[in-house]
Protein backbone atom coordinates (compact mmCIF):
# COMPACT_ATOMS: atom_id res chain seq x y z
CA UNK A 1 0.00 0.00 0.00
CA UNK A 2 1.32 3.44 -0.87
CA UNK A 3 -0.29 6.56 0.33
CA UNK A 4 0.53 10.03 -1.07
CA UNK A 5 -0.71 13.64 -0.47
CA UNK A 6 0.76 17.03 0.99
CA UNK A 7 2.80 17.65 3.76
CA UNK A 8 0.86 17.16 7.10
CA UNK A 9 -2.52 16.22 6.11
CA UNK A 10 -2.24 13.12 8.25
CA UNK A 11 -0.77 10.22 6.43
CA UNK A 12 1.87 9.18 9.38
CA UNK A 13 -0.60 9.63 12.03
CA UNK A 14 -3.34 7.36 10.11
CA UNK A 15 -1.17 5.13 9.09
CA UNK A 16 0.33 4.40 12.47
CA UNK A 17 -3.02 4.18 14.31
CA UNK A 18 -4.15 1.16 11.87
CA UNK A 19 -0.53 -0.45 11.91
CA UNK A 20 -1.01 -3.85 13.14
CA UNK A 21 1.09 -4.88 16.35
CA UNK A 22 3.37 -7.02 14.39
CA UNK A 23 4.29 -3.92 12.38
CA UNK A 24 7.33 -1.73 12.19
CA UNK A 25 8.22 1.66 10.99
CA UNK A 26 11.00 3.52 9.99
CA UNK A 27 11.04 7.30 9.18
CA UNK A 28 13.56 8.29 6.10
CA UNK A 29 13.19 11.82 7.68
CA UNK A 30 16.26 10.24 9.70
CA UNK A 31 19.53 10.91 8.01
CA UNK A 32 20.86 8.23 9.15
CA UNK A 33 18.16 5.90 8.55
CA UNK A 34 18.14 7.52 4.91
CA UNK A 35 22.05 6.51 4.28
CA UNK A 36 21.85 2.98 5.14
CA UNK A 37 19.04 2.42 2.89
CA UNK A 38 20.31 4.18 -0.10
CA UNK A 39 23.80 2.66 0.38
CA UNK A 40 22.83 -0.79 0.86
CA UNK A 41 18.88 -1.37 0.61
CA UNK A 42 18.87 -5.41 0.67
CA UNK A 43 20.60 -5.08 4.09
CA UNK A 44 18.12 -2.26 5.16
CA UNK A 45 14.90 -4.54 4.63
CA UNK A 46 16.20 -7.55 5.71
CA UNK A 47 17.46 -5.15 8.99
CA UNK A 48 13.47 -4.35 9.55
CA UNK A 49 11.88 -7.45 7.94
CA UNK A 50 8.20 -7.70 7.20
CA UNK A 51 5.39 -6.16 7.89
CA UNK A 52 7.07 -3.02 7.45
CA UNK A 53 5.90 0.87 7.09
CA UNK A 54 8.50 3.01 5.72
CA UNK A 55 7.39 6.99 6.09
CA UNK A 56 9.01 9.39 3.11
CA UNK A 57 10.36 6.53 0.92
CA UNK A 58 10.90 8.92 -1.90
CA UNK A 59 14.26 9.65 -0.30
CA UNK A 60 15.07 6.82 -1.04
CA UNK A 61 14.25 5.36 -4.42
CA UNK A 62 16.94 2.76 -4.22
CA UNK A 63 14.56 0.65 -1.87
CA UNK A 64 11.90 -0.11 -4.26
CA UNK A 65 13.52 -2.37 -6.56
CA UNK A 66 14.36 -4.69 -3.34
CA UNK A 67 10.74 -3.81 -2.54
CA UNK A 68 9.79 -5.63 -5.82
CA UNK A 69 12.10 -8.83 -5.27
CA UNK A 70 9.87 -9.40 -1.78
CA UNK A 71 6.58 -8.58 -2.90
CA UNK A 72 7.55 -11.19 -6.32
CA UNK A 73 8.55 -13.58 -4.08
CA UNK A 74 5.86 -13.72 -1.47
CA UNK A 75 2.62 -12.53 -2.71
CA UNK A 76 0.77 -11.89 0.42
CA UNK A 77 -0.47 -8.74 1.22
CA UNK A 78 0.50 -6.08 3.53
CA UNK A 79 3.89 -6.55 3.37
CA UNK A 80 4.79 -2.97 3.03
CA UNK A 81 3.04 0.38 3.57
CA UNK A 82 4.87 3.05 2.02
CA UNK A 83 3.63 6.85 2.33
CA UNK A 84 5.35 10.13 0.96
CA UNK A 85 4.97 13.74 0.93
CA UNK A 86 6.71 14.31 -2.78
CA UNK A 87 4.03 12.80 -4.52
CA UNK A 88 5.82 13.27 -7.71
CA UNK A 89 8.62 11.30 -6.60
CA UNK A 90 6.76 8.42 -4.92
CA UNK A 91 4.54 7.78 -7.78
CA UNK A 92 7.15 7.89 -10.28
CA UNK A 93 9.17 4.59 -8.49
CA UNK A 94 5.59 3.22 -7.76
CA UNK A 95 5.08 3.42 -11.32
CA UNK A 96 8.50 2.19 -12.60
CA UNK A 97 9.34 -0.96 -10.05
CA UNK A 98 5.70 -1.59 -8.19
CA UNK A 99 3.24 -1.26 -10.89
CA UNK A 100 0.45 -3.74 -10.48
CA UNK A 101 2.15 -4.66 -7.17
CA UNK A 102 0.30 -2.01 -4.94
CA UNK A 103 -2.27 -0.06 -3.74
CA UNK A 104 -2.42 3.80 -4.13
CA UNK A 105 -4.67 6.08 -1.79
CA UNK A 106 -4.32 9.66 -2.10
CA UNK A 107 -4.80 11.91 0.95
CA UNK A 108 -5.88 14.97 1.30
CA UNK A 109 -6.69 17.90 4.08
CA UNK A 110 -9.64 17.21 5.51
CA UNK A 111 -13.11 18.04 3.98
CA UNK A 112 -16.39 19.77 5.41
CA UNK A 113 -17.68 16.45 6.22
CA UNK A 114 -14.29 15.45 8.52
CA UNK A 115 -14.42 18.33 9.99
CA UNK A 116 -17.70 18.19 11.01
CA UNK A 117 -16.81 14.53 12.67
CA UNK A 118 -19.13 13.25 10.13
CA UNK A 119 -18.74 9.52 8.86
CA UNK A 120 -20.80 9.61 5.79
CA UNK A 121 -18.35 8.54 3.37
CA UNK A 122 -21.03 8.83 0.31
CA UNK A 123 -19.51 11.15 -2.55
CA UNK A 124 -21.37 14.05 -4.50
CA UNK A 125 -23.84 12.20 -7.19
CA UNK A 126 -25.36 14.38 -9.83
CA UNK A 127 -27.61 10.95 -10.61
CA UNK A 128 -29.07 10.90 -7.01
CA UNK A 129 -29.27 14.29 -5.57
CA UNK A 130 -30.54 14.92 -1.94
CA UNK A 131 -31.72 17.27 0.20
CA UNK A 132 -29.21 17.64 3.05
CA UNK A 133 -29.16 19.33 6.16
CA UNK A 134 -28.42 23.44 5.51
CA UNK A 135 -24.92 24.83 6.13
CA UNK A 136 -24.58 28.77 7.69
CA UNK A 137 -22.84 30.89 5.21
CA UNK A 138 -20.56 32.84 7.92
CA UNK A 139 -19.45 29.16 9.23
CA UNK A 140 -18.78 28.07 5.87
CA UNK A 141 -16.88 30.62 4.83
CA UNK A 142 -15.02 30.33 8.82
CA UNK A 143 -14.44 26.47 6.93
CA UNK A 144 -13.09 27.76 3.74
CA UNK A 145 -10.65 30.84 5.75
CA UNK A 146 -8.64 28.55 7.94
CA UNK A 147 -8.82 25.29 5.69
CA UNK A 148 -9.11 21.56 6.74
CA UNK A 149 -5.30 21.26 7.59
CA UNK A 150 -5.29 18.71 10.28
CA UNK A 151 -3.64 20.38 13.30
CA UNK A 152 -5.23 23.30 12.50
CA UNK A 153 -8.55 22.33 12.64
CA UNK A 154 -8.37 20.26 15.68
CA UNK A 155 -5.83 22.38 18.21
CA UNK A 156 -7.26 25.17 20.05
CA UNK A 157 -6.32 28.64 19.62
CA UNK A 158 -3.74 28.00 16.90
CA UNK A 159 -1.92 30.88 15.27
CA UNK A 160 -3.63 30.45 11.74
CA UNK A 161 -0.96 32.55 10.14
CA UNK A 162 1.99 30.89 12.19
CA UNK A 163 1.26 27.89 10.76
CA UNK A 164 1.21 28.45 7.32
CA UNK A 165 3.84 30.39 7.19
CA UNK A 166 5.93 27.78 8.38
CA UNK A 167 3.74 25.24 6.68
CA UNK A 168 4.93 26.81 3.15
CA UNK A 169 8.52 27.03 4.61
CA UNK A 170 9.10 23.48 5.15
CA UNK A 171 7.36 22.57 1.86
CA UNK A 172 9.77 24.88 0.09
CA UNK A 173 12.83 23.71 2.18
CA UNK A 174 11.99 19.76 2.15
CA UNK A 175 9.90 19.23 -1.16
CA UNK A 176 10.71 21.77 -3.55
CA UNK A 177 14.33 22.26 -2.87
CA UNK A 178 14.42 18.54 -3.81
CA UNK A 179 12.27 18.90 -6.67
CA UNK A 180 13.94 21.86 -8.77
CA UNK A 181 16.51 24.01 -8.16
CA UNK A 182 15.37 27.16 -6.46
CA UNK A 183 18.32 29.47 -6.41
CA UNK A 184 16.08 32.15 -4.36
CA UNK A 185 13.12 31.20 -2.00
CA UNK A 186 11.68 34.76 -1.89
CA UNK A 187 11.12 34.34 -5.22
CA UNK A 188 9.34 31.15 -5.05
CA UNK A 189 7.26 32.17 -2.16
CA UNK A 190 6.02 35.16 -4.23
CA UNK A 191 5.15 32.46 -6.86
CA UNK A 192 2.62 30.88 -4.48
CA UNK A 193 1.55 33.91 -3.78
CA UNK A 194 0.91 35.25 -7.19
CA UNK A 195 -0.90 31.80 -7.92
CA UNK A 196 -2.97 31.91 -5.11
CA UNK A 197 -3.98 35.45 -5.98
CA UNK A 198 -5.68 34.05 -9.39
CA UNK A 199 -7.27 30.96 -7.54
CA UNK A 200 -10.18 29.74 -9.41
CA UNK A 201 -8.95 31.58 -12.67
CA UNK A 202 -7.73 30.33 -16.06
CA UNK A 203 -3.76 29.71 -15.77
CA UNK A 204 -2.15 31.94 -18.01
CA UNK A 205 1.84 31.13 -17.63
CA UNK A 206 3.43 34.40 -19.55
CA UNK A 207 1.12 36.49 -16.93
CA UNK A 208 2.42 35.08 -13.95
CA UNK A 209 5.79 35.19 -15.34
CA UNK A 210 5.87 38.59 -15.74
CA UNK A 211 4.44 39.33 -12.41
CA UNK A 212 6.84 36.84 -10.81
CA UNK A 213 10.00 37.88 -13.40
CA UNK A 214 11.02 34.46 -14.20
CA UNK A 215 10.29 32.82 -17.64
CA UNK A 216 7.71 31.32 -18.44
CA UNK A 217 9.50 27.93 -18.82
CA UNK A 218 10.10 28.33 -15.09
CA UNK A 219 6.59 28.96 -14.26
CA UNK A 220 5.30 25.99 -16.10
CA UNK A 221 7.93 23.93 -13.82
CA UNK A 222 6.95 25.87 -10.67
CA UNK A 223 3.42 24.58 -11.48
CA UNK A 224 4.12 21.04 -11.93
CA UNK A 225 5.52 20.93 -8.85
CA UNK A 226 2.79 22.35 -7.39
CA UNK A 227 0.29 19.98 -9.11
CA UNK A 228 2.64 16.92 -8.25
CA UNK A 229 2.33 17.65 -4.68
CA UNK A 230 -1.28 18.04 -4.44
CA UNK A 231 -1.20 21.66 -3.53
CA UNK A 232 -3.35 22.78 -6.16
CA UNK A 233 -5.53 21.04 -9.01
CA UNK A 234 -5.32 22.01 -12.75
CA UNK A 235 -8.88 21.79 -13.48
CA UNK A 236 -8.77 21.21 -17.40
CA UNK A 237 -10.87 22.38 -20.05
CA UNK A 238 -13.78 20.55 -21.91
CA UNK A 239 -13.23 19.81 -25.62
CA UNK A 240 -15.73 19.19 -27.91
CA UNK A 241 -15.06 19.73 -31.55
CA UNK A 242 -18.70 19.95 -32.27
CA UNK A 243 -18.19 23.49 -30.20
CA UNK A 244 -16.12 26.16 -31.65
CA UNK A 245 -13.84 28.60 -29.80
CA UNK A 246 -13.16 26.97 -26.94
CA UNK A 247 -10.23 27.62 -24.60
CA UNK A 248 -7.48 25.34 -24.23
CA UNK A 249 -6.54 26.97 -20.53
CA UNK A 250 -6.97 24.63 -17.34
CA UNK A 251 -8.19 26.84 -14.31
CA UNK A 252 -6.34 26.65 -11.08
CA UNK A 253 -8.34 25.24 -8.10
CA UNK A 254 -5.84 25.28 -4.76
CA UNK A 255 -6.69 22.10 -2.61
CA UNK A 256 -6.46 23.84 0.21
CA UNK A 257 -8.52 27.11 0.80
CA UNK A 258 -7.00 27.80 3.74
CA UNK A 259 -3.63 27.85 2.60
CA UNK A 260 -4.98 29.99 -0.26
CA UNK A 261 -6.62 32.43 2.17
CA UNK A 262 -3.10 32.85 3.81
CA UNK A 263 -1.32 33.01 0.49
CA UNK A 264 -3.69 35.90 -0.83
CA UNK A 265 -3.06 37.53 1.84
CA UNK A 266 -6.51 37.83 3.60
CA UNK A 267 -6.61 38.59 7.18
CA UNK A 268 -10.09 37.55 7.96
CA UNK A 269 -13.09 35.67 7.31
CA UNK A 270 -15.26 38.96 6.74
CA UNK A 271 -12.51 39.99 4.49
CA UNK A 272 -12.54 37.00 2.29
CA UNK A 273 -16.49 36.81 2.50
CA UNK A 274 -16.95 40.54 1.49
CA UNK A 275 -14.17 40.14 -0.98
CA UNK A 276 -14.71 40.52 -4.87
CA UNK A 277 -13.12 36.93 -4.83
CA UNK A 278 -15.10 34.78 -2.07
CA UNK A 279 -17.12 33.58 -5.61
CA UNK A 280 -13.71 32.05 -6.94
CA UNK A 281 -13.40 31.19 -3.45
CA UNK A 282 -16.69 29.11 -2.94
CA UNK A 283 -16.58 27.61 -6.23
CA UNK A 284 -13.05 26.21 -6.29
CA UNK A 285 -13.70 25.00 -2.08
CA UNK A 286 -17.02 23.14 -3.79
CA UNK A 287 -14.70 21.61 -6.45
CA UNK A 288 -11.63 20.59 -4.21
CA UNK A 289 -14.31 18.69 -1.87
CA UNK A 290 -15.51 16.97 -4.71
CA UNK A 291 -12.10 15.93 -5.79
CA UNK A 292 -11.44 14.81 -2.08
CA UNK A 293 -14.50 12.84 -1.54
CA UNK A 294 -13.59 10.96 -4.57
CA UNK A 295 -10.12 10.53 -3.74
CA UNK A 296 -11.36 9.29 -0.03
CA UNK A 297 -13.02 6.39 -1.89
CA UNK A 298 -10.53 5.51 -4.33
CA UNK A 299 -13.15 6.57 -7.09
CA UNK A 300 -11.48 7.78 -10.27
CA UNK A 301 -13.23 11.50 -11.16
CA UNK A 302 -13.41 12.85 -14.95
CA UNK A 303 -13.90 16.98 -14.58
CA UNK A 304 -13.38 19.71 -16.70
CA UNK A 305 -14.43 23.17 -17.12
CA UNK A 306 -16.10 24.83 -19.57
CA UNK A 307 -15.13 28.35 -21.51
CA UNK A 308 -15.00 29.93 -24.85
CA UNK A 309 -13.56 32.83 -26.50
CA UNK A 310 -16.56 34.93 -25.65
CA UNK A 311 -15.96 34.47 -21.35
CA UNK A 312 -19.36 32.05 -21.53
CA UNK A 313 -18.48 29.33 -18.61
CA UNK A 314 -19.77 26.12 -17.41
CA UNK A 315 -18.09 26.45 -13.70
CA UNK A 316 -17.79 21.97 -13.63
CA UNK A 317 -18.47 19.68 -15.83
CA UNK A 318 -18.83 15.86 -14.62
CA UNK A 319 -18.16 13.32 -17.16
CA UNK A 320 -19.17 9.41 -16.36
CA UNK A 321 -20.41 6.52 -18.22
CA UNK A 322 -20.34 8.40 -21.43
CA UNK A 323 -22.58 10.74 -19.80
CA UNK A 324 -22.30 14.88 -19.25
CA UNK A 325 -23.26 16.66 -15.68
CA UNK A 326 -23.48 20.33 -15.96
CA UNK A 327 -22.89 22.35 -13.08
CA UNK A 328 -22.65 26.22 -11.97
CA UNK A 329 -21.82 27.34 -8.65
CA UNK A 330 -22.57 30.88 -7.73
CA UNK A 331 -22.55 32.44 -4.77
CA UNK A 332 -25.89 33.69 -4.42
CA UNK A 333 -28.86 32.96 -2.32
CA UNK A 334 -31.53 33.93 -5.10
CA UNK A 335 -30.27 31.65 -8.07
CA UNK A 336 -32.18 32.17 -11.38
CA UNK A 337 -32.46 30.22 -14.50
CA UNK A 338 -30.42 32.51 -17.11
CA UNK A 339 -27.35 31.64 -14.79
CA UNK A 340 -27.96 27.97 -16.72
CA UNK A 341 -28.25 29.33 -20.26
CA UNK A 342 -24.67 28.46 -21.09
CA UNK A 343 -25.52 24.97 -21.34
CA UNK A 344 -27.45 25.43 -24.00
CA UNK A 345 -23.92 24.70 -25.88
CA UNK A 346 -23.43 21.37 -24.47
CA UNK A 347 -27.45 20.67 -26.06
CA UNK A 348 -26.23 21.77 -29.57
CA UNK A 349 -23.51 19.49 -29.90
CA UNK A 350 -25.62 16.58 -29.09
CA UNK A 351 -23.97 14.81 -26.16
CA UNK A 352 -25.85 12.87 -24.02
CA UNK A 353 -26.56 14.88 -20.78
CA UNK A 354 -27.09 14.08 -17.35
CA UNK A 355 -28.42 16.06 -14.58
CA UNK A 356 -27.46 19.56 -14.28
CA UNK A 357 -28.10 22.23 -11.89
CA UNK A 358 -27.32 25.41 -10.00
CA UNK A 359 -24.60 24.87 -7.28
CA UNK A 360 -25.71 27.66 -4.49
CA UNK A 361 -26.29 29.42 -1.34
CA UNK A 362 -30.44 28.75 -1.99
CA UNK A 363 -31.63 25.97 0.63
CA UNK A 364 -34.02 24.29 -1.33
CA UNK A 365 -33.52 21.29 -3.73
CA UNK A 366 -35.74 21.93 -6.29
CA UNK A 367 -35.94 20.36 -9.97
CA UNK A 368 -36.17 23.09 -13.22
CA UNK A 369 -37.43 20.98 -15.77
CA UNK A 370 -34.89 19.97 -18.35
CA UNK A 371 -33.06 17.68 -15.65
CA UNK A 372 -31.72 20.95 -14.00
CA UNK A 373 -32.00 21.43 -10.49
CA UNK A 374 -31.13 23.91 -8.08
CA UNK A 375 -28.76 22.20 -6.06
CA UNK A 376 -28.20 23.82 -2.39
CA UNK A 377 -24.26 23.56 -1.22
CA UNK A 378 -25.27 21.37 1.58
CA UNK A 379 -26.36 18.72 -0.65
CA UNK A 380 -23.15 18.64 -2.10
CA UNK A 381 -20.19 18.69 0.62
CA UNK A 382 -22.38 17.45 3.31
CA UNK A 383 -24.91 14.74 2.26
CA UNK A 384 -26.64 13.74 5.84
Amino acid sequence: MAVTGPRQVGKTTILKEMMPDNMKMVSLDDESLRAEAKINPRLFLQTFGKPLFIDEIQYAPELFSYIKMEVDNDNSRGQYWLSGSQTFELMKNVTESLAGRVGIIKMNSLTYKEINNSTNNIVFDPDNLKKSNNINVNELFEIIYNGGMPELCSVKNMDRNMFFASYVNTYIEKDVRKLINVGNIETFNKFMRVLAIRNGKTLNYSDIANDVDVSSNTIKEWVNVLVSSRIIYLLEPYHNKKIERLTHLPKIVFMDSGLCSFLAGFTSTRELQLSSESGNYLETYIVSEIIKSYDNNSIPLDITHFRNKEIEEIDLIITKNSKVYPLEIKKTANPNRTMLKTFKYLEKANVKLGTGGLISLYEELIPLGDNNYYIPISSVINNK
